[in-house]
């Protein structure tokens, strides 16, 4: 593909990012077996609750790259699994997507999992993250010349804080001017990014990784001023149904989050958001516009089993006409 000569880590002062009509992200991160258990009755705690489990392969970066192929973005993943069974499923995932696999397999380690317990009303009980892989393997991942090539041939980066600091560090200066966006994960793991605020173009996270991120429970203006006193350029701030919080340096905006016409499982609504963002990003539409593909992703994720939900550019434009406009924060 023909590479673009513009190149911009920013997305801010207005200005769009200019990419090829075709842009390719390469994503680092998680990709791994997710496991999601559905308590249908009233959950008890501390007692056995009769309820349903799927098994599927997720990750954060690997469900919003699914998500950002759906809306016409190519893509390549570098993540790293064990020798066992559930790697070869990883595997099959990620080439029946249709993306790249560039991820580096450890034969006597065991590939990371996410287990979910989630509630009748899709709402998460307890997660477990089985990933200690990730802090073993990404430090000294990043710095093979294999990646290094990956970079080059990327127009953007998207990774998570599934990446130690010390990977994200590295990463970040080989990039080269390329958009790097963010997810945050978890509060426990967005802390890894503190010291790299300042080398993003954007940040996803809901409001308990923002406190986690400012060591403060803040909300509005209030919030997005202790972001960037933190470093932040540009961030989107999600909080369940309550209004998603966006800001960049033409100021700072909130959009309601359209209400699902069913609610199946709310895993992977995030991942939707930021895929569908990134891709209205690199498609050049400014940050205001690109967050409301992000939310009608959000809402067919919410309305799926599947935790990235499979959609036409029909019922897309559907969704997207539910999502009303950005309305400013003083």
């Amino acid at each position: 593909m023909k590479r673009s000569s513009v190149r911009s880590r920013t997305i801010n002062q207005g200005h769009h990012i200019r990419m090829p009509t075709s842009p390719t992200i390469l994503a680092l991160g998680g990709a791994h077996i997710d496991r999601r258990g559905q308590v249908p009755g009233a959950y008890v705690p501390a007692a056995s609750n009769p309820g349903i489990m799927r098994e599927d392969v997720g990750g954060v970066v690997f469900n919003a790259l699914r998500s950002l192929l759906r809306r016409g973005v190519s893509a390549s993943l570098i993540s790293v699994r064990g020798g066992d069974a559930a790697a070869d499923t990883v595997a099959s995932a990620i080439d029946s997507a249709g993306i790249t696999d560039l991820s580096v397999v450890f034969l006597d380690r065991t590939t990371p999992s996410y287990t979910a317990l989630i509630d009748a009303e899709g709402e998460l009980i307890v997660g477990l993250a089985d990933m200690a892989l990730y802090d073993l393997a990404f430090p000294k991942q990043i710095r093979r010349a294999k990646v290094r090539e990956a970079i080059a041939a990327a127009d953007a980066i998207l990774c998570d804080a599934n990446l130690p600091t010390a990977a994200l560090e590295r990463l970040l200066t080989l990039v080269g001017g390329r958009p790097v966006f963010a997810i945050a994960v978890s509060p426990a793991k967005v802390v890894r990014l503190a010291p790299l605020l300042g080398d993003l173009s954007l940040l996803f996270m809901n409001r308990r990784e923002a406190a986690a991120l400012v060591a403060a429970e803040l909300s509005g203006k209030a919030l997005v001023d202790a972001l960037r006193r933190a470093g932040l350029s540009a961030g989107v701030v999600t909080s369940g149904s309550a209004p998603v919080l966006g800001f960049d340096d033409t100021g700072i905006f909130e959009i309601d989050p359209p209400a699902p016409r069913k609610v199946a499982d709310v895993t992977g609504a995030g991942d939707a958001l930021t895929g569908a963002t990134v891709a209205a990003l690199l498609r050049g539409l400014p940050l205001r516009a690109a967050l409301r593909e992000g939310l009608a992703a959000a809402m067919l994720a919410i309305e799926s089993p599947q935790a990235v939900p499979s959609f036409t550019i029909a019922n897309f434009t559907q969704a997207l006409g539910l999502v009303p406009e950005a309305r400013e924060v003083a």
